[in-house]
């Protein structure tokens, strides 16, 4: 089987301008913290407001970074990290389903514990937003949680959703003007998803903003009728990040429902697999962008909106680019929604080409079928909610990247209707991982490293040491050289990176912390002081 990439741009590229933009600290809300960048504090899911997971840190280099030793290392005992800590006023803060832990940076020390155990998907959970002394996450069982973050007491548990109906929250919430945004997930939630903004001191429900269309609005006509849509879907449940000169966040989009079955849900199945700006003082959805029309593979757009501004044909722009699980790497201006860029970078033969805004074309003959059909895809897509990075002193947007076949079918009973709500499945694997250098004027590979047989689910984090730390498929640490992907240093920890490596500095001394299985592992040079 031979393989054509597809890529579509709207301009040409010209000269390669960066004007970096500076990085909101969102421990404190937005005009009472100057503006810094990511360093000595990691104070988001994602380091910062932006996505990029790139950090201005550079004790740890390429020239020494050889020389990492583990400084400390913290077992959770069975519960896998798939969470990003946060480092904030000099106390680390991660968490896995229904657990929270304070630990000191330096030693590793358990400071505080919380746990609560729930009925509901202990799937993943990502981590915890801080704001006013106050930590904030959600739960198995689809509730927000407010701890007091000085020692982990409860102050305040609210509902977001009822998890008999399958809802549960992973994502780690986001904090606009005191708002805590936070998305729902589950795949076994017959019934459309939503983000909600919550008031930082009472758990008091600000605004609702649903991800299908208002019945009767234009955009409710890519679904068959008001009553599909109350099935929808569009699982909201990896953070979203923010620009606070336009004053929009941008958060991602899970699939339609029924997941499998598209024949009852004809249309393009709006605000599904879709990038959303939204306004976070009303919820007002500003523009969006549909990754995956119509899509029928799982294959969702919420992995991370990463924020960046640099010369796109020949002019300044406010950028947003996102590596989507269907294998399309996408350009778009930030500010309007335009589609600059669309290309493949991982082979899928589940298209027809790409529409006029920049949106792949589903190809209706490698949809699920009663006999099955093959797509040139992994089950789990061409990547899915581990972080990506991206380097503003190499213009380079890394993604771990996922290559596989999968078989898709459906089941359906004598007359011809599905059986159940999944209505079939997929059978296949990922065969190998990579981690993909792409270059966000082309979205083709500059470079890319080889993560091994099978599935790879680290993330990524850049920083200005020139250093890349992410893990692969064959349970190594690895630091890289961003710009040509060489391997610096690597290590071996007794399992494989489950989340987005991250970094920060205390008294001195620069950390990098990865999850690995079920512990909590930080790196740093010897401390020879």
């Amino acid at each position: 089987m031979t393989y054509s990439p597809i890529s579509r741009r709207c301009s040409s590229h010209l000269a390669l301008i960066f004007l970096l933009f500076a990085l909101s600290s969102p421990a404190q809300d937005i005009g009472t913290r100057s503006a810094t960048p990511v360093s000595a504090s990691w104070t988001t899911y994602n380091g910062d407001y932006s996505g990029r997971r790139y950090s201005s840190l550079n004790q740890i280099n390429k020239d020494n970074v050889k020389s990492l030793t583990l400084a400390w290392a913290f077992p959770t005992r069975g519960n896998a990290i798939k969470s990003t800590p946060l480092v904030v006023d000099g106390i680390l803060y991660f968490t896995a389903p229904d657990h929270v832990w304070a630990v000191d940076p330096q030693t590793g020390d358990e400071i505080w514990s919380y746990n609560r155990p729930s009925h509901g998907d202990h799937l993943g959970q990502r981590g915890v937003a801080f704001y006013n002394n106050r930590v904030y996450f959600g739960t198995p069982d689809a509730h927000l949680i407010c701890l007091d973050a000085r020692n982990g007491k409860e102050i305040w548990n609210v509902e977001i959703a009822d998890v008999k109906f399958g809802y549960y929250i992973s994502t780690a919430p986001l904090i606009i003007h005191g708002h805590v945004l936070v998305g729902t997930s589950g795949d076994q939630s017959d019934s459309e998803h939503f983000i909600e903004a919550r008031d930082w001191e009472t758990g008091a429900r600000l605004w609702h903003t649903s991800s299908v269309p208002r019945p009767g609005s234009p955009d409710a006509a890519t679904w068959p009728g008001a009553k599909s849509m109350t099935h929808g879907g569009g699982s909201m449940w990896l953070s979203g990040t923010y620009d606070p000169s336009l004053n929009l966040v941008y958060w991602g989009t899970g699939n339609p429902h029924p997941v499998l079955d598209g024949r009852i849900r004809a249309g393009a199945n709006l605000y599904t697999a879709c990038i959303l700006a939204i306004n976070p003082d009303t919820g007002a959805i500003a523009w969006y962008f549909q990754a995956s029309p119509h899509d029928t593979h799982d294959w969702d757009a919420v992995e991370t909106p990463v924020l960046f501004d640099a010369g796109f044909h020949g002019k300044p722009r406010h950028l947003l680019a996102q590596a989507s699980r269907n294998g399309f790497f996408f350009v778009l201006d930030r500010q309007t929604g335009e589609c600059l860029l669309t290309s493949q970078y991982v082979p899928g033969n589940w298209t027809l080409g790409v529409d006029k805004k920049g949106s792949p074309i589903p190809n209706p003959a490698k949809e699920p079928q009663p006999d099955g059909v093959l797509v040139n895809t992994p089950t789990d897509g061409a990547t899915n909610w581990m972080p990506p990075s991206f380097d503003p002193e190499t213009g380079l947007f890394y993604v771990t990247a996922q290559y596989g076949y999968s078989y898709w079918y459906l089941v359906l009973d004598k007359n011809g209707d599905p059986v159940d709500h999944e209505a079939g499945g997929a059978v296949g694997d990922i065969t190998k991982s990579a981690l993909l250098a792409l270059d966000y004027r082309t979205g083709q590979p500059r470079w890319q490293h080889d993560a091994g047989d099978g599935a790879d689910w680290s993330g990524v984090l850049t920083t200005a040491g020139h250093v890349l730390f992410t893990g692969d498929a064959s349970g190594n640490v690895i630091a890289l050289d961003p710009a040509n992907g060489s391997v610096l240093w690597h290590t071996r920890a007794g399992g494989n990176v489950n989340n987005g490596p991250m970094t920060y500095m205390m008294n001195g001394r620069q950390y990098v912390v990865t999850g690995v299985a079920d512990t909590l592992f930080a790196w740093a040079l010897p401390d020879n002081r």
